[in-house]
């Protein structure tokens, strides 16, 4: 059974979502903090988490930033005051997947979370394919119609990370982290050089997907319908 971790300290609010997600079949555990929040990630297994900014002792910041370091792989739903704008861009930049404005529709919160699910999913593949385009991650291999294209490693890696997030926003600092490590010390416009070298290979209307420029942002891989 899916376990989602909702943190937030208006009890009103987490009750809302728990009857909300409670009818999908999803199992909830809840938090009023972001420190009793890790507490629960160290106790239970738990497949998605959705947090509100503002919360005493540690707010939805810091706890984002605490799951990136400890949880890369678990999806992160940042609830945001409405018209704040720039708790937003933050939470992008700390690593959240997607985010939602209170006051919210149970129904928006419903099919966010399905996303992010269903994102993390085909994150795990072996094999991504978008339009005509196939990415095998076991043989490091580009599978176009008949062709079998093999990149430099770090290319390939970098189409499979935004392929594997597919219409989800994902910053500099996260594709290096996810691609370079930690340790990286290079420049970090060496993504925007690979994004250039993975753009002129793959420009054709026929490829199916297309890498786009998020201002201040970073880049995200919208696959065309």
């Amino acid at each position: 059974m899916i376990t989602i971790l909702l943190v937030d300290d208006d009890n009103h609010i987490r009750e809302l979502m728990k009857l909300s997600l409670r009818e999908e079949g999803y199992r909830l555990i809840e938090a009023g903090d972001g420190q009793a929040a890790l507490h629960c990630l160290e106790e239970v297994q738990v497949h998605l988490v959705v947090l509100d900014v503002m919360m005493p002792r540690m707010d939805g910041f810091e706890l984002c930033r605490q799951i990136r370091r400890k949880y890369n792989d678990l999806p992160v739903l940042m609830v945001t005051a409405k018209g704040e704008t720039g708790d937003k861009v933050e939470g992008f930049q700390l690593g959240a997947d997607d985010y939602l404005v209170k006051p919210f529709d149970p129904r928006e919160l419903i099919m966010r979370v399905k996303s992010l699910l269903r994102r993390y999913k085909l994150a795990g593949s072996d094999r991504i394919q978008l339009g005509r385009v196939e990415l095998d991650k076991k043989g490091y291999e580009v599978i176009r119609g008949q062709e079998h294209l093999t990149l430099p490693l770090k290319e390939f890696e970098l189409l499979h990370m935004l392929a594997s997030h597919p219409n989800q926003i994902l910053t500099r600092n996260q594709l290096i982290e996810g691609i370079w490590g930690l340790d990286y010390e290079g420049d970090d416009r060496t993504v925007d050089v690979h994004i250039k070298r993975l753009r002129e290979r793959f420009k054709g209307e026929e490829e199916g997907f297309v890498i786009k420029t998020i201002r201040g942002l970073g880049y995200k891989l919208e696959v065309k319908a």
